[in-house]
């Protein structure tokens, strides 16, 4: 993809739908995919993302939220099955996300190897999973340059996590599944602390409120009560990850409390589940407090005395039919097959036996079918099974509601919201219910639910914001307050910080770079000399002070020394100045021989340059120039003064040398010649005389002196770039500042007849200083 301010969101999954989630963001040529799951409701290819839509060697990370195979089972088939190993993509998860997905995986690839059309192989499965780099919360990750993300707590299930990512500077949120409710072991998911500039946020459950948590729980153990009561035996489908521990704490609690129901068992028919066990218990801290305080109280709330794994041995599901009362925890949870499946099959006929649906149910499945109570179902065989039991559907699924989903996004603060992972008909109500929201608040927030394969694009304003640090940022500027330094460029983020911080904070130093140059000459130093000062002005003569050979500097930049044998050695400091300067000495010299101004003044012998400073050093000659220069903007100009004009003035001289006079209207002023300084009553005319004498200054002095007043010596380029950063050095000189519409004239003057703009577009200040160092975002 190419560089482009412009983000595409392209989702390959769960667009309008829930399952196979996969959504792709791409932005200034870095593409990060974010999970890759497949969908319950198909088996074999048909529940794959639509992978074949995306280069996936152009991947730079691959971000899984969660262990659910909605969101991670087709990663196997990704990392073998596609060009992702060709590139330099990498894949990350939290750690109980990987330990869990392990487990959850090899499961997925037995079951998958009993079809005809299996995804992957337990060898793929292999391989791909010691690829898998896994990370914990918190913690800040750059996979590339111009790439880093951190993961936050999302609830869910253990190990689960939403990213905040940042591609070049803008930031994207994508929560993956979240819960806002703490339940009995997981942390609600948290906010972070920046604002991203988007929002990819589920809509499972669209305006739908599941009511308080103490309801649902109370209403759950007393259908599982009354169902044991007639006699019946209760079956909860579930995820064998996730809902399913949930489900068992409050199951253990209702045990306790009720010695009544002591000698009826609770089992949990998943192999896989007790494998994962020893994952929840190790992963204890990630958990809420009250698991870690019992923790802490040497309790490991997942040992269970009233519930017990259930080996599924041959024949377990008629066992457990023809036996007492019981309840039994059995995956997978949509009812497509497995040990929920079959149990159905065999209590649906029997009216005393009950169902209670727990957990989200997706479309297409037998679980979201079953909710309406047909009268019969089909089996797996084909054959029709009358529906006798009692179904009742509670949810517990770890998805946030209506109300905790939209104070979210409303805390979020993002300028676009993305739906996902949602039902077309809910996805398109919770879209209509925040803009409704937002529009009553009269805030301009960009709702989008796009569909899979659908590409969204996002412009966003270009806005370069550099951060400063170090001493620069030891105090709180004011407003107006200019701030100089080293803007320092690295992976699309920018730092302003002071030269002496370069290397504490950016790794970098400065360095000088003295540059030297041989030049075979075949004319005298004398010549050479009256050639520079012709071009340069004044030239300074003096001696190096370890071999004592004759010097030449130009300009305090540039060191001419005769080594001998018709030989000059060029010296200076590089930088872009200096450099400028050397270059144009030395296309002097070697076209000193070559010019006709040298035969006239070998023939005539006078070594004095009309040009040069030594050839007018008399101070009376540089006041004439300044008095001339004057005339031309003020006319009545007189210099020297006499006594009569003292005396008319009353003023002390303090100087040996005559001032010069300017009169303008009624208006006076004097101009000391040395220093420049002007004296008058009038502070409009001193202020005037200001100005015109820089230009002076400029238009008579020579070009050494113009260039030493210009503090070339303080400008560096900075050339390392350890860990691909980049230091720079900007001048900017402040923006203008536009006079109002009604100052025609550049000089107009306000109310109490001073000038209010200069030509320059500026302010007129006491102190008009244009080498000011300013940057801007």
């Amino acid at each position: 993809m190419s560089d482009s301010p412009v983000l595409s969101v392209t989702l390959l999954g769960a667009g309008q739908e829930v399952g196979r989630s996969c959504c792709v963001l791409q932005y200034r040529g870095i593409t990060v995919v974010c999970d890759a799951g497949v969908h319950p409701a198909y088996s074999g290819m048909a529940s794959l993302p639509f992978i074949d839509e995306l280069d996936w060697s152009t991947v730079d990370a691959i971000l899984i939220t969660h262990f659910h195979l909605d969101h991670a089972a087709s990663l196997t088939y990704i990392m073998e099955k596609t060009n992702f190993k060709s590139g330099k993509g990498k894949v990350y998860m939290t750690h109980p996300t990987k330990a869990v997905y392990k487990f959850l995986m090899q499961d997925f690839a037995r079951m998958s190897a009993a079809s005809t059309d299996p995804l992957f192989t337990p060898l793929d499965l292999s391989l791909s999973f010691s690829a898998i780099i896994p990370i914990s919360v918190h913690q800040q990750i750059t996979p590339s340059p111009g790439l880093s993300f951190t993961p936050y707590h999302a609830g869910h299930v253990l190990g689960a996590c939403m990213f905040l990512i940042d591609i070049a500077g803008l930031k994207i949120l994508y929560t993956g599944d979240y819960s806002r409710e703490e339940d009995r072991h997981l942390v609600k998911a948290e906010l972070p602390p920046v604002r991203p500039d988007v929002l990819i946020v589920e809509s499972t459950y669209g305006v739908q409120s599941l009511g308080s948590r103490e309801e649902k729980e109370l209403r759950f153990t007393g259908l599982v009560h009354s169902i044991i009561k007639r006699g019946g035996h209760v079956l909860l489908p579930v995820f064998a990850l996730g809902r399913a521990q949930e489900l068992l704490l409050i199951l253990e609690e209702h045990w306790k409390k009720h010695p009544e129901l002591h000698n009826v068992p609770v089992y949990y028919a998943s192999s896989l589940a007790r494998k994962c066990m020893a994952v929840y218990q190790t992963y204890i801290h990630t958990m809420n407090s009250n698991i870690r305080s019992k923790f802490a109280q040497r309790e490991n709330p997942f040992v269970f005395k009233h519930i017990s794994h259930l080996p599924l041995t041959r024949g377990w599901e008629r066992k457990i039919s023809e036996g007492p009362p019981c309840v039994v925890l059995a995956s997978p949870g949509v009812l497509q097959n497995g040990p929920s499946r079959e149990l159905l099959e065999l209590w649906a006929p029997d009216s005393r036996n009950g169902l209670i649906i727990t957990g989200y149910s997706v479309e297409g499945t037998l679980a979201r079918d079953i909710v309406n109570e047909p009268a019969e179902i089909i089996s797996l065989k084909g054959n029709t099974i009358p529906l006798r039991m009692s179904v009742d559907e509670i949810s517990f699924s770890a998805h946030v509601d209506y109300s905790q989903n939209s104070a979210y996004i409303e805390m979020v603060k993002a300028q676009h919201v993305v739906l996902v992972h949602g039902e077309q008909s809910a996805m398109g109500r919770l879209r209509a219910a925040m803009q409704h929201r937002y529009k009553e608040r009269d805030e301009d927030v960009k709702i989008h639910t796009p569909r899979n394969l659908e590409t969204l694009k996002l412009s966003f304003r270009g806005e370069r914001v550099a951060k400063a640090i170090g001493s620069l940022a030891a105090s709180l500027p004011q407003p107006g307050t200019i701030l100089s330094g080293l803007l320092v460029s690295k992976d699309y983020s920018y730092t302003l910080l002071n030269p002496r911080d370069l290397k504490d904070f950016a790794g970098l130093s400065t360095s000088s770079v003295i540059q030297r140059q041989k030049v075979h000459v075949g004319v005298g130093w004398e010549l050479i000399k009256w050639h520079l000062e012709g071009m340069y002005g004044t030239v300074e003569i003096g001696l190096d002070p370890e071999d004592k050979q004759a010097t030449m500097q130009i300009m305090d930049a540039i060191t001419i020394k005769d080594i001998g044998s018709n030989q000059l050695l060029m010296e200076w400091e590089s930088n872009a100045s200096n450099d400028v300067v050397a270059d144009s000495a030395l296309a002097l010299i070697m076209g000193i021989d070559k010019s006709p101004a040298s035969v006239k003044l070998t023939s005539h012998g006078d070594k004095h340059h009309p040009h040069s400073d030594a050839a007018s050093t008399s101070s009376d000659d540089n006041t004439r120039h300044i008095c001339a220069f004057l005339e031309a903007h003020f006319s009545d100009v007189k210099w020297p003064i006499d006594d009569t004009d003292m005396l008319d003035l009353d003023v002390d001289l303090g100087s040996t040398q005559s001032p010069i006079l300017v009169r303008l209207d009624q208006s006076v002023a004097l101009v000391q010649p040395e220093t420049l300084s002007v004296t008058s009553s009038n502070e409009a005319l001193r202020r005037r005389l200001d100005r015109v004498l820089k230009m002076a200054s400029i238009t008579t002095g020579s070009l050494s002196q113009l260039y030493s007043a210009s503090g070339h010596s303080d400008l560096h380029t900075i050339k390392n770039t350890p860990e691909d950063g980049e230091a720079h050095l900007l001048k900017v000189l402040p923006e203008p500042v536009s006079a109002p519409a009604e100052a025609d004239d550049p000089w107009a003057k306000d109310e109490s007849g001073q000038e209010k703009w200069g030509k320059d577009g500026y302010p007129e200040d006491e102190e008009d200083d244009d080498s000011v160092l300013e940057v801007h975002g």
